[in-house]
């Protein structure tokens, strides 16, 4: 099984940056926009080409204001916000009042040189404006400028809690589907040495009457071994795959019951490509030959079937054993792995049924297709 990859996390993990660049460019465009404005209104206002009424020098005012002194507060409070908020974070409040106050300040007299340019204030109530003003400029500037920063930072670290919760939940996550894999490979890794001890003991029993067949079947063994090692690299195979491991399973156990192991496989060709549990069937079968042909001195006629039904895969093993309940599996017996495989691999949409029909023992395996 394939571990999820930390790609996601690695770009979730990442503190939310601001795009300098666009934020630079707009603050560049809104300033020359308001200069050349400025500048267009000056000159035809020094030309005598246009005048303004009470009102309109009231919203020219206001505007002087917003671009001396709103202006040049938004930019610096939004480069100094993000290269010291992190490194200061207890005195960026104060750096925030402190450059406000100056911004504030600086911007009145500049207010106040553009009123004289426009000819809106005379140059010997130039002070006296200045110091009526900025009371009130520095009240102003402080509350929104404030306002608007505290806004800002509590965006800010909204997105960064944000994508520390989802950075959390895709750790989570992955932590989770880790532990199955792991979970999954234990079971696995101890399905093998119970498949391979009883695999060895068909083999020492041929060796001393039939050395030929116990050469075959050592390549049947091989043939095995390389399956379990290859399944273990992926989390289901065809059950083509599946049944050539049934097959030579059955084969080696036939060498060893002789007349008393018969088995039948009846499998559509259609259900060929069906991706199962590896040794899963396999489980099923075994545990027929162990606690049916081997215990009786009659042996035992297995038959391995497969169908699908909907959207649904059935693999079925029947005896004609004397039959047993799943309520006596334990964890460590081999139908216990395989219950605990289907739960790791199709959650509550893998089940194991035992049933008794026509006098026959069924073990019934359904997945998802």
């Amino acid at each position: 099984m394939t571990p999820l990859t930390n790609s996601a996390t690695t770009n979730l993990c990442a503190k939310p940056e601001p795009d300098e660049g666009l934020t630079s460019t707009l603050f560049r465009i809104i300033l020359t926009v308001c200069a050349v404005t400025l500048i267009v209104v000056a000159i035809l206002l020094s030309l005598g080409i246009i005048r303004l009424s009470q009102t309109g020098i009231t919203v020219l005012t206001a505007f002087v204001y917003s671009v001396t002194i709103g202006m040049p507060s938004a930019f610096l409070l939004h480069w100094l916000g993000h290269r010291f908020t992190d490194k200061y974070p207890r005195l960026i409040v104060l750096v925030y009042a402190l450059t406000l106050v100056c911004t504030a300040t600086v911007g009145c007299l500049a207010a106040g040189f553009l009123f004289q340019i426009f000819g809106i204030v005379p140059r010997d109530l130039f002070w006296f404006r200045f110091r009526a003003n900025l009371p009130f400029c520095l009240v102003i500037t402080l509350v929104i400028g404030l306002a608007m920063t505290a806004y800002h930072t509590l965006l800010y670290k909204l997105q960064a809690t944000t994508i520390a919760l989802r950075t959390k939940q895709v750790e989570q996550e992955r932590a989770y589907k880790l532990l199955a894999e792991a979970r999954l490979s234990a079971l696995e890794s101890r399905i093998h040495p119970h498949f391979l001890f009883n695999t060895l003991n068909s083999i020492a029993a041929l060796i001393p009457s039939n050395p030929q067949l116990a050469e075959d079947t050592v390549g049947k063994l091989a043939s095995l071994l390389r399956f379990s090692l290859n399944a273990n690299q992926s989390g289901l195979v065809p059950l083509s795959q599946e049944l050539k491991v049934v097959r030579d399973y059955l084969e080696i156990e036939k060498t060893r019951f002789g007349a008393r192991l018969s088995y039948e496989i009846a499998v559509p060709e259609a259900l060929q490509d069906v991706k199962v549990a590896p040794l899963a069937l396999q489980s099923l079968v075994e545990n027929a030959v162990k606690h049916v042909v081997a215990q009786r001195a009659q042996g035992a006629a297995i038959q391995v079937a497969a169908s699908k039904d909907s959207n649904r895969i059935r693999l079925e093993v029947l005896d004609d054993g004397p039959g047993f309940s799943l309520d006596a599996i334990t964890p460590e017996h081999g139908l216990g792995n395989l219950i605990a495989r289907l739960e790791l691999l199709f959650g509550d949409a893998g089940q194991l049924e035992v049933t008794r029909e026509n006098g026959k023992t069924a073990v019934r395996l359904s997945f998802p297709a």
